[in-house]
């Protein structure tokens, strides 16, 4: 198991843990009041720098941004980063949509709020984004690891402050939006890579096959 898959299973832990712990509450932990009696109530212009990252949640802007991210990788003939995209952010998301039933925490009478799907999105966008990177880079594992952590934490901690700041979800949320994106994208990109390698090697092989059969046929041709 490599380091990213190492902080995948910490992450996941995270998320169970943070969601056993407020399971079921409706409001905000010792840890949230802290947090938020420091980020809550901002005014302008960070009031409409929330608001503008916020957007890139909501179901256009993530429409926008997913879909402007595809085309540019299909442009670069980048299919499977294209797929990882869709496949890496859609599966973060899916995720905090069916834990947060599970969990029952709610805010702002009776709103679901673990985990954020908000934070979840936005990290995993820019995990995949710095994968992908990284990949093209070429970068070793250590510089690969700091690249693709440190896009993690600036953009799921950007997309926390922004619903801490607007009230849309406490704290903790965005810390269970944030890990639980940390523990799928990996596993997402590996099975991207498994999947695509495995139907590339398929498909040389029929190549191959089809080749010999032309080659075989010649030959037959030449000796009538």
């Amino acid at each position: 198991m490599g380091l990213l898959g190492l902080i995948a299973v910490l992450a996941a832990l995270v998320v169970v843990v943070v969601g056993v712990v407020y399971a079921g509450h409706g409001g905000p932990g010792a840890v949230d009041v802290w947090v938020q009696t420091r980020v809550d109530g901002v005014g302008a212009p960070w009031l409409h720098v929330a608001r503008a990252t916020d957007f890139l949640g909501e179901p256009v802007g993530a429409v926008l941004l997913v879909g402007g991210a595809v085309a540019g990788c299909l442009l670069l003939r980048r299919p499977r980063a294209a797929v990882l995209l869709v496949v890496g952010v859609g599966l973060s998301v899916g995720a905090t949509r069916a834990v947060k039933p599970l969990a029952g925490r709610t805010i702002h009478d009776g709103n679901l709020a673990y985990p954020s799907g908000h934070t979840a999105f936005l990290t995993a966008f820019a995990l995949v984004a710095a994968l992908l990177a990284a990949s093209r880079l070429r970068l070793g594992t250590a510089a690969g690891t700091s690249l693709v952590l440190g896009a993690a934490l600036v953009a799921g901690g950007t997309m926390g402050w922004a619903q801490v700041a607007l009230g849309s979800h406490y704290p903790t949320d965005t810390l269970g939006g944030l890990c639980t994106a940390l523990a799928l994208v990996p596993a997402a990109a590996r099975l991207v890579d498994r999947t695509a390698d495995r139907t590339a090697g398929r498909m040389a092989g029929r190549r191959a096959e089809r080749a010999a059969r032309r080659t075989a046929d010649t030959r037959q041709s030449e000796y009538r």
